[in-house]
């Protein structure tokens, strides 16, 4: 079986969508399936060649529209690659790509994996409409990281019967707690520790809800540390720094995995407080939980509350409300055995449905489905 996966960017662009993409082409192809990968390039060279044993094309790009990325290149490799496969496997919002498959796509079957509304550019969205329509109609499948998200989606709504639940899975692997990450989870809680320790990761993008987070630092007496960065990081860093939180709101930037594991075995509490309904999983959330972290997240009629499970694995409070949010981290704070229990029980969710090997199972009974 060959399957082409299509998407804007891939590994070492870092992100939710690409990090899921790398996971999948991996284990297909340990799997035995021919997985390839066609994407853009962060420059304006075209590039093939293969990344950790996974045959991927980057065409070269031209510029950047909202966030999409334009390659003319693009469409002569999707011609010729479609053509030979057996799946094209459109990962969405790319619009580029999705026009492309629609009007020069090959390949004898077409699914998609809906990962997001398109929620902040409203121009571009309403312009875009009538072409997601239809490749909403053309898609014989479509993968849905939850089932919260077909229902609470206008868009996915009238094709809830060929939607299709496929999990974000995570390479649990990679938090086990090494000597080498017990040492430095020791040495972060003598640097940081004098305060509870609440950590939060992903790219510093509008939807991320930092700027809540500082704001509830203002109500409770705890340190956060955040990891990531992202166009937003200099506003919010200003933010700390003007509201006299530089001390309890530590920006890290991005950092190197294994520090990344440590920080994790290191906190406390994991905050989650995405602001709308662009945050549609929460990969991160996964990998706290596999660290036996509770979580407070948001209620966003996503996946964040799919993954995290109020009062099971963790809190769920309303977006945007930093004294809700204060309160959730405070009750976490106060009550060590209910951060126990909460941490116990996301680590076995964690580790039973939403790892990586458990996500390849199912989008290969997704695939086979398709097939036939």
């Amino acid at each position: 079986m060959r399957v082409l996966l299509v998407y804007k960017d891939y590994y070492p662009v870092v992100g939710g969508i690409e990090h899921h993409i790398q996971l999948l082409a991996e284990g297909l192809r340990e799997r035995g399936v021919d997985a390839r990968v066609l994407v853009t390039n962060t420059g304006r060279r075209t590039l093939e060649g293969e990344i950790n044993g996974v045959p991927v094309t980057k065409t070269g790009r031209l510029l950047n529209i909202s966030s999409a990325p334009i390659s003319l290149a693009f469409y002569g490799r999707l011609a010729r690659l479609s053509r030979d496969a057996d799946i094209v496997h459109l990962h969405f919002p790319y619009p580029p790509a999705e026009i492309g498959q629609l009007l020069i796509g090959g390949g004898r079957h077409f699914v998609l994996s809906y990962h997001s509304d398109i929620v902040r550019q409203k121009v571009l969205g309403f312009f875009y409409r009538p072409l997601l329509w239809q490749v909403l109609r053309r898609a014989e499948r479509i993968t849905v990281s939850n089932p919260q998200y077909i229902q609470t989606s206008r868009f996915l709504r009238p094709f809830a019967d060929k939607c299709v639940v496929v999990h974000h899975g995570v390479d649990l692997s990679r938090f086990t707690p090494t000597p080498q990450v017990q040492q430095r989870v020791a040495a972060i809680r003598q640097q940081y520790g004098d305060l509870p320790l609440v950590l939060t990761v992903g790219k510093l993008r509008h939807y991320k809800g930092i700027d809540v987070l500082i704001d509830a630092l203002k109500q409770v007496q705890a340190r956060a540390l955040i990891v990531g960065e992202g166009p937003l990081g200099p506003l919010w860093r200003q933010k700390a720094r003007d509201e006299g939180l530089s001390e309890r709101a530590i920006f890290l930037g991005e950092v190197p995995e294994a520090e990344l594991v440590a920080l994790y075995h290191a906190a406390d509490i994991f905050a989650f407080p995405s602001t709308n309904r662009a945050e549609t999983w929460g990969t991160v959330q996964v990998e706290a939980m596999a660290c036996g972290l509770p979580v407070i997240c948001t209620e966003l009629g996503t996946g964040t509350t799919y993954v995290n499970q109020h009062n099971v694995t963790g809190l769920v409070i309303p977006p945007n409300d930093p004294a809700a949010l204060a309160a959730a981290l405070q009750q976490l704070i106060d009550d060590p055995a209910l951060r126990a229990r909460l941490g116990e029980a996301a680590y076995r969710r964690a580790h039973g449905e939403l790892s990586k090997e458990a996500m390849l199972n199912q989008m290969l009974a997704f695939y086979a489905d398709v097939l036939k």
